[in-house]
């Protein structure tokens, strides 16, 4: 088994498919939304798939060490992760093809008006062992 990470961005949809962003869905399309992740979560729970999976606020900064006293803290000009990333679900699968195949399942989460929003979603394998240097 392999664990993967499903990183959901709400961007990327195909222009004209379902490219409305969340913020300007109707509450009971965002409730929708919500409900097929969770029953895509349930459903990996039961075959033994699910490991976790959490939504991220919008709220979010950078902070680095800046040597004593308190670190600096600031809203940019990095590409945030609160741009970028809106959640991710971890899956434990026993190959890739598989990790694609859920993937492009949840890609197909409803959206605006109730249709697929066909987002990308980044799937990354976590490292496995890590190499060791030999000499």
């Amino acid at each position: 088994m392999t664990k993967y990470l499903m990183l959901k961005h709400y961007r990327g949809a195909p222009k004209g498919v379902n490219d409305v962003p969340m913020d300007q869905w109707a509450p009971a399309e965002v409730d929708a939304h919500i409900q097929y992740m969770n029953d895509f979560a349930d459903r990996l729970k039961g075959s033994g798939e699910y490991v976790d999976s959490q939504a991220l606020s919008p709220d979010g900064m950078f902070v680095q060490y800046g040597g004593e006293g308190k670190p600096p803290v600031t809203d940019g000009p990095f590409a945030e992760t609160k741009d970028l990333i809106a959640g991710w679900m971890v899956i434990d699968v026993e190959n890739e093809a598989r990790a694609i195949e859920l993937a492009g399942e949840l890609s197909a989460a409803p959206g605006k008006d109730g249709m697929p929003i066909h987002e990308w979603l980044e799937l990354r394998p976590f490292l496995g062992d890590v190499p060791t240097v030999t000499e």
